[in-house]
């Protein structure tokens, strides 16, 4: 079972998960043993002997707060095995998705990783905290009962031949029909996360469309599916408690009758006491199929749980360092040598095809192409965010891959198309770029991307708090931020990838001039869909279907290229139809 094979992730916490089982032993061995230390009891009474009462009695105490104590100290180990097995277990799925590569993150949707951590975890662990005590317990119990009911009597044991079967049929019959449906569940679950994910972050947009009521029905929709395959998947367990019920009582009455019978009869070496005794024993029999029909269930349920996470940790990233990899990047040169790329090494055709470009340490490159035509994709490939299909990305004379990751993402800053503030203050974000800048480096790159202006104008200043996703910031306000937290890592490479789409022309041309004036020996490579964001470029690359049409400078490109002609003369023309 999948179950069986994250236990390897216990590490630290084998200590305690190792105890539990023992205490639960020694717990079980008193319980079962007490019921007969009653019968001797009831034997001294029955005799008139006082010293056998009295030490049986001593007896009784004695078992009694052994099992107390195993009970009390089985709870408290199995509770920090448990809850510190589900720690290991989030914190190696959370470790292995931070080194997935772009490519192993498309097999995984967010809410679906949400799930697996929060959900699938918490079921992992309720099932592991079975297994090391009433997966114990239970079967040690009912193993017990039977040799101690049979040490009392070898006739009324003879019921449990009756009742034991049905249970045992009932449970299969249960767990058979209840399984199915729970295992559809967790996809329900995946489902219910991505849309309330998607309403959250989609708040704005969701109110500025009045689709509230919309959004609403979804989520209840969702809802109602998990709710009728989770009452459907109960109704069936249900029948658990009552066919429980039937066998045991069922079983009680004929004990007593049968048990009454030999005892007036005179046919048996059987006293009252010893028919309570095995009236005990019986209610542990069966109270014991009960708690491992409760764990068959759990067990099941679970194990598809494990089987999502196991998925998560064994997914191995794409990406994985050379064995003596390059651990300096000489300049911010830039080489695509027929460069050839595709999402899926099954895809029928390339997104970047044949790509050849040479890009000198220094310069500063324009980007420039219809939606789908690779733009994205072309710069992913020079932080190795994802590896070429064919040929080779050189940054610094060195192909990317023979580079080690860190360093080589140290020194290529990328700020994407997404731009992304984490909850904290303007200064923790911005150190996210270096954690170790002063207070003057963190204004210094405010002031190059044209951020500083408006930070000043907070109350807080620097020390302004960011809402989770800077909800609390403008677009334009986000994109100068994220610029200004890239510069802080002052790399070799700044790739900004339609970053300054949310800035008026004022300030796309005073960030163009403070990158010239401030970043002489830095490679800057922008995305944009404006012409006037990249027409004072030393070169520019027009990308179409996923090739390059053309390279030249504006003027360049401007004569000969039909591609950025278009879109020059569609940004650039005014009412009357000529150039303004």
């Amino acid at each position: 079972m999948a179950i069986l094979r994250l236990f390897k992730h216990l590490r630290e916490y084998k200590k305690p998960a190792i105890i539990t089982p023992i205490l639960m032993v020694i717990e079980v061995a008193m319980e079962v043993f007490l019921p007969l230390i009653i019968s001797w009891f009831g034997m001294c009474i029955e005799r008139g002997d006082a010293n056998g009462m009295i030490k049986y009695g001593v007896l009784m105490v004695v078992v009694a707060i052994i099992s107390l104590l195993a009970g009390m100290l089985g709870g408290k180990f199995c509770a920090k095995a448990s809850t510190g097995f589900a720690k290991n277990l989030r914190k190696d799925m959370y470790e292995n998705v931070q080194n997935f590569s772009f490519s192993n993150i498309d097999k995984f949707s967010s809410s679906s990783l949400v799930t697996r951590l929060t959900t699938d975890v918490m079921n992992v662990q309720m099932s592991f905290m079975m297994v090391i005590r009433t997966a114990i317990r239970s079967p040690l119990m009912f193993i017990f009962s039977i040799v101690m009911s049979f040490s009392i009597n070898s006739v009324l044991p003879a019921v449990f031949c009756v009742t034991i079967p049905i249970l045992a049929f009932a449970i299969i019959m249960i767990i058979k029909n209840a399984m199915p449906i729970f295992r559809k569940v967790f996809k329900r679950y995946d489902a219910l996360n991505e849309s309330i994910q998607e309403n959250v972050k989609g708040m704005r947009v969701v109110k500025a469309y009045v689709r509230e009521d919309f959004e609403t029905k979804k989520v209840e929709k969702v809802s109602g599916e998990l709710c009728k395959d989770f009452t459907k998947a109960e109704r069936i367990l249900a029948l658990n408690g009552p066919v429980m019920t039937f066998c045991l009582q069922g079983g009680l009455i004929a004990i007593a009758l049968i048990g009454s019978r030999l005892i007036l009869n005179g046919t048996a070496n059987l006293s009252p006491f010893s028919l309570q005794s095995m009236l005990t024993y019986s209610l542990q029999i069966l109270m014991s199929l009960q708690m491992l029909s409760m764990i068959f269930v759990m067990l099941t349920l679970s194990s598809e749980s494990a089987r999502r996470i196991e998925e998560v940790l064994l997914e191995n990233s794409d990406l994985v360092n050379p064995e003596n990899p390059v651990t300096e990047v000489k300049d911010g040169s830039i080489s695509f040598e027929n460069v050839c790329f595709k999402y899926s090494k099954t895809g029928e055709r390339n997104v970047l095809d044949n790509v050849n470009v040479e890009i000198k340490s220094g310069e500063t490159v324009g980007i420039i192409g219809g939606t789908g035509s690779s733009k994205s994709t072309f710069i992913s490939l020079i932080s190795r965010l994802y590896d070429v299909t064919e040929g080779s990305v050189k940054v610094g004379g060195v192909d990317v891959r023979d580079y080690d990751m860190p360093i080589l993402r140290d020194q290529v800053a990328v700020v994407l198309q997404k731009n992304l503030l984490f909850s904290g203050t303007i200064k923790e974000n911005m150190r996210w770029g270096n954690e170790h800048a002063t207070d003057d480096e963190i204004i210094s790159a405010c002031k190059i991307a044209q951020a500083h202006e408006f930070i000043s104008t907070f109350p807080d200043g620097y020390d302004t708090f960011i809402e989770q996703g800077g909800a609390n910031v403008s677009g334009g306000q986000k994109q100068r931020l994220c610029i200004a937290r890239a510069l802080l890592k002052n790399p070799k490479i700044l790739i900004l990838d339609d970053s300054t789409s949310a800035v008026d022309m004022k300030t796309d041309a005073l960030l163009r001039k403070a990158f010239r004036e401030d970043l002489p020996s830095t490679t800057k490579l922008i995305i944009a869909q404006r012409i006037a964001s990249v027409q004072d470029a030393d070169k520019i690359i027009v990308l179409d279907g996923g090739k390059i049409n053309a390279v030249g400078t504006h003027a360049e490109l401007i004569k000969n290229n039909e591609i950025y002609k278009e879109v020059y003369y569609s940004q650039n023309k005014n009412s009357d139809g000529g150039e303004a």
